[in-house]
């Protein structure tokens, strides 16, 4: 129990610090010693999410980023870290705003919209935004304020100058109807007196945070925006008496804060008005007769393609137009992001069941295809491939494919295609149904043709998701799957691949300059081996006639790999690799063949079949798929 004590008296006391309740003469004591306690809405925001620590990525340490991103600066938030994947860009572009706005920019008097397909994270940006105010330190604020406005607003105009001297900070907002009408009234004018506490902000409280669904269209009353007239007090105050407003509308609320606008172009154009004075001007206006109040807060708007582009096609919403910066919100194209977004994901919910390793990767894979716009240059596996960071050589050529001339094709490219939500589905469908509390790629590759099967969506579409799943993810599994067996089969598999590399180089090259190779232990000088170089070319389908500039173009790169001072290896050159992999892989085909076929097997097999079996346990199988994998390797893979 006294854990719990602790932890609840450690809490309590450093609230009570935090708490202040004083006179705005003793908040300008305070403020004195910390001027940026006064910051605006905007400002906040940026701190809150830069002080959590920001890395900057120095692409030119890093290859595989610097494939993707080339040579642009790429920061990347702790904020964000533990909940996005793969959008880095887009943060980036979240952040400029914050950092623009918080400068007193112009995009301080515009609305932050965030556009996307669905289930690519617009909603879960809008709730970890929210959720920082909930955590950051509490605010000041004139004590029994709607509003809960800043209390320097208290200072009259004629004042103003000489306290931003003696404070070092910029005034700026008026106070509110009813802080106006306390002042005079309870006060006497005497602003000094006024009581001051710290407030917090909460989503579920309305404090600091205001939330708009969308409106029912025949009914879209302001006062959700902007509150109402308090008609039961109409009976003691006048109409104009500012006792009878009832400041409880979003923006009111949401000052100093967020106002969210969920689905905002679901609302009428009228409804949205609001938005102008409250960005601008920053001012709202008043329910019933009452002047325009200052508003000072983040105003975040989201909705899918479709509605923006009905809004946007209507001329006279020009002036919200005008107020709006928008920021895309794309699906993932980074397979390694994508599949850290299945994991996180799982890894808060309850399953407990063992995933074998490539399931998540083969419905990442099947995520992405869908979400990429075909290419004349490449097929749709090799694109992913090259998004991801791989280096992809032309075959036949020392030519590397351009990731930028990919993404110039393609400026909108991750705004369709099938959601998160969808493939998450499949793989809980594919976790509840499984009988040994294990998933591995075949079962989630035939969950996913059952989802699409039964997707609302046109026969094309339909067709070539099938063929994704069907063929080309297949195919690549079954490349993945020949590596990960032959891995488990050969120890050492990296070392053979090694030293198969260096002899092909050195024959290759002694070919290529019509030179003789020195027997490295007898030391004679001996021909180029063409049948060796022919055991392994044909791998890969080189002709005898395609050979000589095959041989070449390997060279070649290899002296440019060298030049540019890149390490060399039997993976640095694709079409080399490849064959290689091949090579080795059909020296292991006839001994897997029949381990994982005959029921009967000598002491020597059974040894070998163990010993893979425990590579690949040691590699994250466990007994049941281990068993389920092999076979379908051996039914799958060296089919005569």
């Amino acid at each position: 129990m006294t854990k719990f004590a602790d932890l609840i008296k450690k809490d309590r006391e450093e609230r009570r610090k935090q708490h202040f309740e004083g006179t705005f003469l003793d908040y300008l004591e305070v403020l004195k010693e910390n001027p940026s306690l006064c910051m605006l809405a905007h400002q906040r925001m940026y701190e809150t999410i830069v002080s959590k620590g920001v890395e900057i990525i120095n692409t030119e340490e890093n290859p595989r980023l610097r494939r993707i991103y080339g040579n642009d600066v790429i920061k990347k938030y702790n904020f964000f870290k533990d909940d996005f994947f793969g959008i880095d860009k887009t943060l980036m572009k979240i952040v400029r705003y914050f950092h623009a706005a918080a400068m007193k920019g112009e995009e301080s008097r515009q609305v932050l919209y965030l556009v996307g397909p669905v289930g690519a994270g617009k909603s879960s940006i809008m709730e970890v935004l929210k959720k920082a105010l909930e955590m950051s330190p509490p605010i000041y604020a004139i004590k029994g304020c709607p509003m809960r406005e800043e209390p320097l607003h208290l200072i009259p105009k004629h004042l103003r100058k000489q306290f931003e001297d003696l404070l070092g900070v910029q005034i700026e907002g008026e106070l509110c109807p009813i802080c106006r009408y306390r002042l005079k009234e309870e006060y006497n004018g005497e602003f000094e007196r006024f009581p001051v506490e710290t407030v917090d902000f909460s989503i579920r409280s309305r404090k600091g945070i205001g939330v708009v669904p969308p409106v029912d269209p025949n009914n879209q009353d302001t006062s959700v925006l902007i509150g109402s007239v308090d008609i039961s007090k109409l009976d003691l105050y006048s109409e104009d008496d500012p006792r009878v407003l009832s400041l409880n509308g979003a923006f009111n609320v949401g000052n100093r804060g967020i106002v969210e606008f969920i689905e905002v172009f679901k609302n009428e154009v009228e409804y949205l008005h609001t938005m102008i004075t409250a960005t601008q001007e920053k001012s709202i206006p008043s329910p019933g007769k009452g002047a325009m109040i200052y508003f000072d807060g983040i105003i975040l708007a989201h909705s899918n393609e479709a509605e923006w582009n009905k809004f946007k096609a209507d001329h006279t919403n020009e002036a919200i137009l005008d107020r709006i910066v928008k920021i895309e919100i794309p699906y993932c194209l980074e397979l390694n992001e994508e599949i850290k977004i299945y994991n996180k994901i799982l890894n808060k919910s309850k399953f407990n069941a063992h995933i074998a390793p490539h399931t998540i990767e083969v419905a990442s894979m099947f995520a992405i295809l869908t979400r990429l716009t075909p290419s004349p240059k490449v097929d749709p596996m090799t694109k992913l491939k090259i998004y991801n960071g791989e280096e992809i050589v032309e075959k036949g050529t020392t030519k590397k494919v351009d990731i930028l001339e990919l993404r110039e094709e393609a400026p909108r490219e991750g705004m369709t295609g099938i959601s998160t939500r969808f493939i998450m589905k499949a793989l809980d469908t594919a976790l509840a149904e499984s009988e040994h509390n294990c998933i591995n790629p075949i079962i989630v590759l035939e969950t996913l043709v059952k989802s699409v099967k039964e997707l609302a969506i046109s026969d094309d579409d339909k067709k070539k998701y099938l063929n994704f799943l069907q063929d080309s993810i297949k195919k690549e599994y079954h490349k993945i799957l020949e590596k990960e067996v032959t891995k488990a089969f050969i120890h050492g598999y990296r070392e053979q691949a090694e030293d198969l590399f260096n002899n092909y180089l050195d024959h290759a090259e002694a070919y290529v300059n019509k030179t003789k190779i020195k027997d490295r232990s007898t030391g004679e000088e001996l021909e180029p081996d063409e049948k060796f170089l022919r055991s392994i070319e044909e791998q890969i389908g080189i002709t005898e006639t395609a050979a000589r500039g095959f041989r070449q173009d390997v060279t070649a790169y290899m002296f440019f790999v060298m030049r540019s001072g890149g390490k060399v290896d039997y993976s640095c050159y694709e079409p080399l690799r490849e064959a290689i992999e091949k090579k080795l892989t059909a020296s292991v085909k006839e001994l897997s063949r029949i381990i994982t076929r005959t029921k009967v097997r000598d002491k020597e097999q059974n040894e070998k079949y163990n010993a893979m079996v425990e590579e690949m346990k040691r590699n994250g199988y466990c007994d049941h798929c281990c068993n389920v994998i092999l076979k379908y390797a051996a039914n799958n893979l060296w089919k005569d």
